[in-house]
């Protein structure tokens, strides 16, 4: 299903891209987990439904400090607060890196859309769905801090 490409190597380099482009910020790749646990300490998720040649969804998550992070810079402004701008920032990059996930299953013959990001801000909350799906969680590491990019997949 997952054709003959690593998709935790195509999702550290769709993040790795993503952040250096529209932020200035060379992320580091910690480690890949699939199909294991990995415990997430998030405060602002932003997910993406993905269909198509494959089901499931793209997730972005990351402690308030990173997400302030990631907003000032593409506002190019000191942010106080988890507002709609950070959910609106912390989204679009979840979505830049589901395009760029596309492209590479594209590249592999599999086709799949996107649908437009949600986003969850809160101090104690679990992403839960898709009982059987693959699991590819990348571990990152921002100047503010860890943030994971998930993808649940059937």
């Amino acid at each position: 299903m997952a054709g003959e490409f690593n998709i935790g190597e195509e999702i550290i380099a769709g993040i790795k891209e993503v952040f250096s482009t529209m932020l200035m910020v060379d992320l580091q790749a910690e480690e890949v987990i699939e199909n294991g646990e990995c415990e997430i300490s998030s405060n602002l998720t932003s997910m993406i439904g993905l269909g198509g040649g494959i089901r499931g969804m793209l997730a972005i998550h990351c402690p308030a400090d990173v997400a302030r992070g990631i907003t000032s810079g593409l506002l190019g402004m000191e942010i106080q607060e988890l507002d709609e701008d950070v959910k609106d920032a912390v989204g679009e990059v979840a979505n830049m890196v589901a395009g760029n996930l596309k492209v590479s299953y594209a590249k592999n013959g599999i086709d799949i859309e996107l649908a437009i990001p949600t986003s969850i801000v809160g101090d104690s909350f679990a992403v839960s769905g898709m009982a059987d799906a693959h699991r590819v969680v990348a571990v990152m590491k921002a100047p503010e801090g860890p943030l994971w990019i998930e993808l649940l997949f059937i």
